[in-house]
């Protein structure tokens, strides 16, 4: 469903430039953290586009978006002193006007290439050519003062978008965004937007397909056109962003409680708050260690992904190997040899040893077939044993068949662990 056509929204368009992108070499960043950005504000991003350091598919993709009619274009990449940077010039072509040497701008990047020149030893010449590249900026635009070396532009199109240009290293990007939006340019177009309003519901173990009959349901009784709504999986949960302009709360809550009465049992987040910050609220006050086979650390790595969690994760042991469980964890050889190392049983030994060797009130063990090969007609690639238990003698395990590659059977390996987690803490700490 999409969120009705507003005209006085502001609509935006990014373009990503780098032909590793396209490559496949890194993975694009900048845009999806623009779009975000843009999102908070009150923007519409219209396009996001990805194009390599070819001056001619830049330029293109700067009149395609000025052809769509947005208001605002941001740019990142093509800054530095190599000979494929070439946004600044690029987008002086698109204004209609030349590059002209920013005196002031040259100045200060020469200060920071100074304290570059003298930890390297480059080549004095090489880095006096690279600052003049860097100083030229569009006549008229306004530059913003270099993050790493490279200064950003504002420049404003006569009859055409306002472009923000920024660097590629994300680090520098993000840090120069503020100054960015705090230019007359900016605050220009900026001042006509309206910030959107906005929900996020998680829920665990309903399917995509569900939610879309929910969503048809609901839509024959609730008139849903104010509302843009998108479900997706993320880490194997089901993620629900519903996005309104003002006005459209009395609709918004309203089909949030259709869905928490139809899925209840699902639902588990209606205030945005991800598993991995409720868990570490839950885990307040107590200790967890794990236990892990088939997902190497992963889940010890995800729980430590969260500022402060050394209050509350004591450990965690990678047992792969059938002696690693006995020796490190303590699982009976005779276990592991009646019920074999995916079992329910093990699992729980697992959790039970993690407890015990690393002096925890919640353990986690986790064992299972991550593929592609070793699955049996009893045991196929994606079965995975996984079980929470506690110093109280709670204990609560799954065995699921997951989909997936090794990397996503492992991956939502995880989740399953600390949905599990979750609903054993929920049940002792209600409140």
């Amino acid at each position: 469903m999409r969120l009705v056509s507003n005209s006085t929204d502001v609509r935006a368009g990014i373009v990503v430039t780098g032909t590793e992108l396209l490559t496949g070499l890194i993975t694009d960043r900048n845009g999806p953290w623009l779009a975000q950005r843009l999102g908070e504000l009150g923007v519409e991003v219209a396009h996001l586009l990805r194009v390599g350091d070819r001056p001619a598919d830049l330029a293109a993709a700067l009149r395609f978006l000025a052809d769509q009619g947005v208001e605002l274009v941001v740019t990142s990449g093509g800054l530095g002193p190599t000979a494929d940077d070439v946004t600044a010039e690029v987008v002086a072509g698109f204004a209609g006007v030349e590059l002209e040497l920013d005196g002031l701008m040259e100045q200060r990047i020469a200060v920071i290439l100074a304290r570059f020149r003298r930890l390297s030893g480059f080549d004095p010449a090489g880095l006096l050519a690279a600052n003049r590249k860097q100083a030229m900026v569009p006549r008229g635009a306004q530059a913003l003062d270099p993050v790493g070396t490279a200064p950003g532009l504002v420049v404003q199109v006569d009859g055409g978008p306002t472009v923000i240009v920024l660097p590629g290293p994300p680090r520098e990007l993000q840090t120069m965004w503020p100054a960015a939006l705090a230019t007359p340019a900016a605050k220009a177009v900026l001042a006509r937007t309206q910030p959107f309003e906005s929900a996020q519901l998680r829920l665990f173990g309903l399917p995509e397909s569900q939610i879309a009959v929910t969503l048809r349901e609901v839509g024959e009784t609730l008139d849903l056109t104010p509302l843009e709504i998108t479900t997706c999986l993320r880490r194997a949960e089901l993620v629900i962003d519903i996005r309104h302009r003002p006005g459209a709360e009395a609709i918004r809550d309203a089909l949030v409680e259709q869905i928490r009465v139809k899925h209840a049992r699902y639902l588990f987040s209606t205030d945005g708050t991800s598993l991995d910050q409720q868990l570490a609220g839950l885990l307040r006050g107590r200790r967890i260690g794990t236990a892990e086979s088939c997902t190497g650390g992963l889940l010890a790595a995800r729980l430590t992904e969260q500022p402060g969690s050394s209050d509350y994760v004591a450990g965690g042991v990678v047992a792969y190997s059938n002696a690693a469980k006995t020796e490190l964890l303590g699982v009976a050889p005779e276990l592991i040899e009646q019920h074999g190392a995916v079992s329910p049983e093990v699992a729980r030994a697992m959790a039970d040893g993690a407890r015990d060797r690393l002096v925890a009130d919640v353990g986690v063990g986790i064992t299972g077939v991550a593929g592609p090969g070793g699955g049996t007609d009893a045991k196929p690639v994606g079965y995975v044993c996984v079980c929470v238990t506690t110093n109280d003698g709670t204990a609560l395990a799954g065995d699921p068949v997951l989909p997936g590659d090794r990397a996503e059977i492992r991956d939502r390996s995880v989740t399953v662990a600390m949905h599990l987690v979750r609903r054993v803490l929920a049940r002792r700490d209600p409140a």
